[in-house]
């Protein structure tokens, strides 16, 4: 089977929180405290920080990334009977440090040497994504980081999707989005726009309306893959 190309692309657009970052980071960085537990707490903050904001979307009680996240690592923490606030405001400190994944510098250069405009679009506020791209040492290569809070509803709402054309100024068909979330991927391609889904952990496809245009294990795949 031949590779999958795409063409007609002028932006590509990424997700930031599990697909520019590795999420696992931050509680692996603090791993020398919470020894064995540090995957435990690591998944049940990523799937709380998650659910809290779908629950927030739908309840219409908006609360930004940073006080989401600040709750979900109190349930996770409450549940593994975690009680040591140095130790909260150390994990809290460390996702402003996110690692970026080893592939993203190398790729994003890549893009820009090729003219293709590169944004972020997440959830996070621009202060947290602000902190990740220059910790990480990604942020000079990005055109434009698309907050939710631009429209005060958190990912899958239409409104957060919208932000790309608009802010880019470029059609959506030409936007090509990327994120490792199936459920964000799905979603964006339900909005409108071209999409990869980055599998990084060989998740089942969703069964929600639309399906992306492609799926790719990580995103060192991603050059290739653009028609130039």
């Amino acid at each position: 089977m031949a590779a999958l190309r795409i063409d007609g692309i002028r932006a590509c657009v990424f997700d930031a929180y599990g697909t520019l970052f590795d999420v696992g980071s931050v509680a692996r960085g603090a791993q020398d405290t919470l020894g064995e537990r540090w995957q435990a707490l690591s998944d049940l903050w990523r799937a709380k920080q998650l659910q809290y904001t779908w629950l927030r979307g739908l309840g219409g009680r908006h609360a930004d990334f940073w006080q989401v996240t600040g709750d979900a690592l109190d349930y996770a923490m409450a549940s593994l009977g975690i009680a040591d606030n140095a130790l909260r405001d150390r994990l809290l400190n460390l996702y402003l440090s996110i690692s970026a994944y080893p592939e993203v510098p190398a790729m994003l250069a890549e893009l820009r040497s090729r003219g293709i405009k590169r944004a972020i679009l997440s959830n996070g506020t621009p202060g947290m994504l602000a902190a990740a791209a220059m910790n990480s040492g990604i942020g000079e290569y990005f055109d434009a980081v698309l907050s939710v809070e631009d429209v005060g509803v958190f990912k899958p709402h239409p409104r957060v999707y919208a932000l790309a054309p608009e802010r880019l100024g470029i059609a959506a068909e030409n936007i090509l989005f990327l994120s490792s979330n199936g459920w964000d991927a799905f979603s964006a391609k339900a909005f409108g726009l071209k999409v990869l889904w980055c599998n990084r952990s060989a998740q089942a496809p969703e069964r929600i309306p639309a399906t992306p245009d492609g799926e790719i294990r990580d995103l060192s795949q991603l050059p290739a893959m653009l028609v130039a």
